[in-house]
């Protein structure tokens, strides 16, 4: 297990830097000029803006700009932002919490439904639970996050007046951009899990279990259930990574101060630190979810460290 864990954390970091290189070299190769946005060109004379280029280090070759941009990540320093020169990691660390609490709820709306539905639909195929199930999978799976969010806004919100429409205070602003998120994964998960039931259950141990006189539900909901549930794990946590990733359209739809929001906002304002900082902060995140979902992949399934 040590072994699996070294290998899986020496290509996490690889992957890691691979990310850094590729946010760097895209915002590197962008067309426009990041000073321009920082200072009126009306009024700013050719000299100035030359002066203020050389002082952020936007003179100097590809390599260079990003051997100090690596060497201040290694530093925990992920630049100042360039409309109000603030630095960008507390300010992504300030918003975070509100983007995790989002993720975590719908991961958590996303497996229950997910998981639900997708043994029901196993259990009763081909009957109307299974329809039911399925359509609802379907409609996950196409329905855009930002459109089920005005169809939540405009029911529960302006027609019932269940839930506030906007803002980041209290469990109430969460339930709906939490559902509208949530949905989406729960489709993969129905379809996923009834899969991996139907696989299940045709398994020689299945029959054997029968054989022995337990009872269909038993066998069901604790045997087949177990076995079933492996690759979901994975599944769950890659929805949970992309997640993080969508919150960008859920929390501008609700207008809620995380992450996402800051992201939106920054690539409105040109402002490339923070733009990189939070991309860069995200597939961080997003790595070492899926190191933690691999590594309880293989415990949970003996064979994978066998295989390894």
């Amino acid at each position: 297990m040590l072994r699996l864990a070294g290998i899986r954390i020496i290509s996490s970091l690889l992957v890691v830097l691979g990310s850094l290189i590729l946010v760097f070299a895209i915002f590197y190769l962008l067309p426009g000029d990041p000073v321009l946005s920082m200072i009126d060109p009306t009024y700013a004379t050719a000299e100035m803006i030359q002066n203020l280029r050389v002082q952020l280090g936007l003179d100097q070759p590809f390599y260079i700009q990003f051997w100090h941009y690596l060497s201040g990540i290694l530093r925990g320093d992920f630049g100042v932002s360039m409309l109000n020169s603030e630095p960008v990691l507390p300010k992504i660390l300030a918003h975070f919490p509100a983007t995790l609490m989002l993720t975590l709820t719908s991961t958590l709306i996303t497996a229950v439904i997910g998981v639900t539905l997708g043994v029901l639909s196993a259990v009763h195929r081909n009957g109307w639970i299974d329809v039911l199930a399925r359509i609802i999978g379907l409609f996950g799976i196409s329905m855009p996050t930002f459109w089920s969010g005005i169809l939540l806004i405009l029911i529960f919100s302006i027609q019932l007046g269940w839930f506030p429409a906007m803002g980041s205070d209290g469990w109430q602003t969460l339930v709906l951009p939490s559902i509208a998120l949530g949905i989406v994964g729960a489709g993969f998960i129905i379809r996923m899990v009834r899969t991996s039931m139907l696989e299940v259950i045709h398994e020689p141990f299945i029959t054997t279990l029968r054989a022995k006189g337990i009872s269909e539900r038993v066998i069901m909901y604790r045997h087949a259930l177990r076995n079933a549930l492996i690759p979901v794990v994975t599944v769950v946590g890659m929805q949970l990574g992309e997640m993080l990733a969508g919150t960008v359209v859920i929390e501008t739809v609700f207008s809620r101060q995380g992450i996402g929001r800051i992201l939106a906002d920054a690539i409105m304002g040109r402002d490339i630190p923070v733009v990189q900082g939070v991309v860069f902060f995200t597939a961080i995140v997003y790595v070492l979810i899926n190191l933690i979902v691999d590594l309880s992949y293989a415990y949970i399934d003996p064979r994978i460290r066998r295989s390894t």
